[in-house]
């Protein structure tokens, strides 16, 4: 819960722009879709699927 509003409280074009620059080890940069919010040691982390090739990725949101 705790990682839901720390990812919230991040302004909406901010998210939206983290959410367009995730790294996909196939595709390179890519957007990450069908995403759930989970608490890492550094912050937020976004998990979820890569747009492009569906390959799961990840991004830590410092």
């Amino acid at each position: 819960m705790e990682a839901a509003k720390q990812w919230l409280a991040i302004p909406k074009h901010t998210r939206e722009m983290l959410v367009r620059n995730v790294f996909c080890s196939n595709c390179g940069e890519t957007e990450i879709v069908k995403y759930t919010i989970e608490s890492g040691d550094y912050g937020p982390i976004l998990k979820g699927k890569c747009k492009t090739c569906g390959t799961e990725i990840a991004r830590v949101i410092e």
